[in-house]
Order: structure tokens, then C-alpha cells, then sequence
């Protein structure tokens, strides 16, 4: 059986800012995503987006 659809809205807006700031790096930027010693500041933005993934699924589940 499939999970109920979730359609929250401050998902969506993380995850369309994460898309935004991905694309406009790498455009922009130059920026490597596998990169880490040279190149700190996607992996903090990853680590940011995963942080707010998970507190927002622990929130919504409890």
C-alpha cells in the first residue's frame, strides 16, 4: 500500500530553495558537489537542507 501524499508547504519551499541555490552555484559558481576541501559551502548547504528534512518528518510524526 502507498503512503498517504504529503503536501506540505514548507517542504516544497525548502526543497524548491535547495534546487534554486544548487542550480544558481553550479551555474554561477562553479561548484562541485563532490568537492569538499576545496569547496565547503555545498556541503554545509546539504547538511542544512538534510537537518530540516529530518526535524520536519520527526515533527510531523510525533
Amino acid at each position: 500500500m502507498l503512503p498517504k501524499r504529503d503536501s506540505s508547504t514548507i517542504g516544497t519551499i525548502i526543497g524548491l530553495i535547495v534546487v534554486v541555490i544548487a542550480v544558481g552555484g553550479s551555474v554561477l559558481f562553479d561548484w562541485e558537489w563532490g568537492a569538499f576541501p576545496n569547496q565547503p559551502v555545498p556541503l554545509v548547504i546539504g547538511a542544512i537542507a538534510a537537518i530540516a528534512a529530518v526535524l520536519i518528518t520527526i515533527q510531523r510524526n510525533t
